[in-house]
């Protein structure tokens, strides 16, 4: 197949005359031109609208937003050039009045942090941790103090502690405590509140003790409560273990069932498209849905005399796609992959889709129409992107091909014609994701999934019949699951790259245009070379002499990494949570990825504290070759040594120094914490930990000379036992970071303490209205700010 085969088949419809014309001698209809590109420009122009509007820092006025809707609306009528510049006002105007409506219906800032009484149901099913129970809740209404107040939308809730069952569906009254959506800023890290706004969700809290809070009935018709009861029966029939978590996760959406080691056997061996819930499991269920009216027409052909068959296999994929879109729990991925199919379907019945391609351009206009905010998502892009390379390369082919061929193709094609994508969302690729997708896909399409599915549903009717299939759909499942086991153990079966620059993603998508190009294209493995800025970190280098250190925005807790030109260290890691969030495998080793560092040479852990020490096992796993050292080694997850006053090492003409805690070790818990220096030249950071005004003036003599440009992370948080104004005094800060929690219990920073800084002429940065913080330092010369997480990246979604 040459490149103009390839455009032919993606672009125009194959029409050839059928045998009984062919004897008659007439010709096959002519190809359709390429003025029948219409529909695809218009999707292409619509979609550059909708992203354009993602990199605006803020909305337009609802003015700019009606003029730029208006203009385009008279564009669209021209018939000319400008036409197309019209679809991308109209995709922009109408993604920002979504965008808006979306913002608006977020939790007033009045209510943040007050009492209010709400009544919803439970959407989806609810997610069960040792020390928590969260769900969402779609809101009905919400008072407070007696007086009704505007909440609207889904409302992320946590119920600590004494949470009773809760079930799907069921309807409650709560006493809440809330606040809008809020993420932690990180490089390489999950941004919470873009994914709030794609989800709908409008605030996030917990429940109040209260004997109020009650259920108020179940709403009828519940699918949800059918999905769980599916998921708990098949947990009884294969037991614990991965034939019984990962099936529930990838046959019905239950997520939530697959522990931290499963996923990370998932995203090694590049599988977790088939655990979510997408577009290959609707369209997988229905073509079952057509084949079984084929089956039927087999058996009764005299009915397609009667009943148009393409209709009727139409109507029967549409029932089994919706019903078992339903069942796994209509997830935004799902909706998406089920409007794409339906959207299909009725292009080719009323015979308007006259190419692969105008499919896809009609699915991606009807989304865009019912949900412009779908670009925010990675899925998305994953899906319409992999289908449209799918279409390109595999198109127009004039010769047969074994079906293993086809399957390869396909695999090698989707592999690396996602691979720019993947890096952008994800920043890492599995290595030998294409290897095992080649028996995953085969094996969770012809074996695992319908056979779990049928047996699932068969089992409270037919059990006779239901529970064998389901045991064999488990047994599949074991014997994939110890495959993948092992091809996950592989050494470099998961790749992690750096943050990509917007230049370096553009060349990458152009790399791979470049490779993918048909036979008859020249000098295709050049494009190669244009993923190489991928493996590059988007920073300057170190000199000796200079070091960078980031703060990370881990809540109420801290992790700094500093680095030098050819050394990392970690201080302080974050805290683990009993629900097994754990902020080490959260925030700081994506960020020690995403900056491109490769190794840590030291870990120290200031005190045994969980909002210090919880993350550090995670660090650990991650870069093994760590040294560890703490203040308080036996209250520690890791094994660690003590660090003490003096000691000291250089990299790279950058001085390290431990200054407290000195032997004998008589102070305990936040006192006992690490302290140190890092120094080069006149200028110096300062990483205190937690220790309290009782060691702050020993911290100060062990200092010796002060450095004239010291940068301080202030103690504890900024509680009210530390930061004496003498310590303040003797350091004479030129900058402070606090790392605390946003809108946290303890008040941290306190207001007295804030007060004390700004009177000493002191300015204060802290992580909830700045995120992560980034300095570099250099000789003799004051710590110039690099960046500021949630100030310098704030697209129009970002508190």
């Amino acid at each position: 197949m040459d490149w103009r085969a390839a455009l032919e088949g993606l672009f125009f419809a194959r029409h050839s005359a059928s045998p009984g014309a062919a004897k008659r001698g007439e010709e096959a209809p002519p190809r359709f031109p390429l003025s029948d590109l219409f529909s695809v420009a218009a999707a292409v122009a619509l979609l550059t609208g909708a992203v354009a509007v993602q990199t605006l820092t803020a909305l337009p006025s609802h003015w700019v937003t009606a003029g730029l809707g208006l203009a385009g609306a008279v564009l669209t009528l021209l018939r000319s050039r400008w036409r197309w510049l019209g679809f991308v006002l109209v995709g922009a105007a109408w993604t920002v009045w979504r965008a808006d409506l979306a913002l608006s219906s977020r939790l007033p800032a009045a209510l943040e942090g007050e009492d209010v009484f709400v009544t919803g149901t439970i959407r989806g099913l609810p997610r069960v941790a040792d020390d928590s129970t969260r769900f969402d809740l779609a809101v009905y209404t919400a008072e407070r103090e007696n007086r009704p107040v505007t909440i609207l939308g889904t409302l992320r809730v946590s119920w600590y502690d004494t949470a009773p069952t809760i079930q799907p569906c069921e309807n409650w009254r709560l006493h809440l405590r809330l606040k809008r959506p809020r993420g932690l800023i990180n490089p390489g890290g999950f941004d919470f509140e873009r994914y709030a706004l794609g989800e709908g969700i409008t605030a996030t809290g917990y429940v109040r003790e209260d004997a109020a809070n009650r259920a108020t009935g179940t709403r009828a018709l519940c699918v949800e409560g059918l999905r769980q009861h599916i998921s708990l029966r098949i947990a009884e029939t294969l037991g614990p273990g991965p034939q019984s978590n990962v099936l529930r996760a990838l046959a019905f959406g239950d997520q939530q069932a697959m522990d931290e080691g499963e996923w990370n056997v998932a995203r090694a061996t590049g599988i977790p498209h088939l655990i979510a819930i997408s577009g290959l499991h609707i369209a997988l269920f229905a073509g079952f849905g057509v084949l079984i009216v084929r089956l039927f027409w087999k058996l009764a052909p005299r009915l397609t005399l009667r009943w148009p068959a393409p209709l009727i296999e139409a109507l029967a994929s549409i029932v089994f796609a919706v019903g078992y879109a339903a069942i796994s729990g209509l997830g935004l991925p799902t909706r998406r992959a089920l409007v794409m199919i339906g959207v299909l379907l009725a292009a080719n019945l009323l015979r308007r889709a006259r190419a692969p391609v105008h499919g896809l351009a009609f699915a991606v206009i009807v989304l865009l129409a019912l949900d412009p905010l779908c670009v925010l998502s990675a899925g998305c892009w994953l899906s319409f992107v992999g289908v449209a390379w799918l279409m390109f390369c595999l198109s127009g082919r004039g010769e047969r091909r074994r079906w293993w061929r086809e399957m390869l193709s396909a695999q090698g094609v989707a592999s690396l014609g996602l691979l720019p994508l993947t890096i952008w969302f994800f920043g890492q690729s599995s290595l030998i994701g294409p290897i095992a997708n080649l028996v995953a896909v085969p094996v969770v399409c012809f074996f695992i999934l319908p056979l779990g599915v049928a047996g699932a549903l068969l089992q409270s009717t037919l059990p006779a019949i239901g529970a064998p299939l389901l045991k064999l759909a488990g047994l599949a499942m074991q014997a994939l699951w110890w495959l993948l086991e092992h091809m996950a153990a592989w050494p470099g079966a998961l790749w992690y790259f750096p943050e990509p620059s917007v230049w370096a993603f553009a060349l990458a998508m152009l790399g791979a245009v470049w490779i993918l190009l048909p036979r008859g294209m020249p000098a295709r493995g050049l494009g190669v070379a244009l993923f190489l800025p991928l493996l590059i970190p988007a920073r300057a280098p170190l000199r000796d002499g200079e070091f960078e250190a980031l703060m990370l925005d881990v809540g109420q807790g801290l992790a700094v990494v500093v680095r030098t030109r050819d050394h990392a260290l970690v201080y302080d890691a974050g805290a683990r949570f009993p629900s097994g969030f754990d902020l080490g495998d959260a925030a700081v080793v994506p960020a020690l990825r995403a900056k491109g560092i490769g190794r840590v040479d030291r870990l120290i852990v200031s005190h045994g504290d969980n909002d210090h020490a919880g993350g550090a096992a995670a660090v650990l796993a991650a870069f093994a070759q760590a040294e560890v050292s703490g203040g308080e080694p036996a209250r520690m997850p890791v094994a660690a040594t003590q660090c003490l006053a003096g000691q000291a090492w250089n990299w790279n003409g950058v001085a390290f120094r431990i200054v407290h805690p000195h032997e004998p070790l008589a102070a305990k818990d936040n006192d006992r914490c690490c302290v140190l220096e890092v120094r080069t030249g006149g200028s110096a950071l300062l990483l205190t930990g937690d220790i309290t005004a009782a060691v702050e003036g020993d911290v100060v003599a062990a200092l010796g000379p002060i450095a004239p440009h010291t940068l301080l992370q202030v103690p504890h948080h900024g509680s009210k036992t530390s930061s004496s104004a003498a310590f303040i005094a003797a350091i004479e800060p030129e900058l402070a970071l606090v790392s605390s929690g946003y809108r946290n219990h303890f008040n941290h920073p306190n207001p007295t303490v804030v007060a004390r800084y700004r009177a000493a002429g002191v300015d204060l940065l802290a992580t909830p209205e700045n995120g992560f913080t980034e300095f570099r330092f250099a000789p003799d010369v004051a710590p110039r700010l690099v960046e500021r997480g949630r100030v310098d990246r704030h697209p129009y979604w970002r508190e």
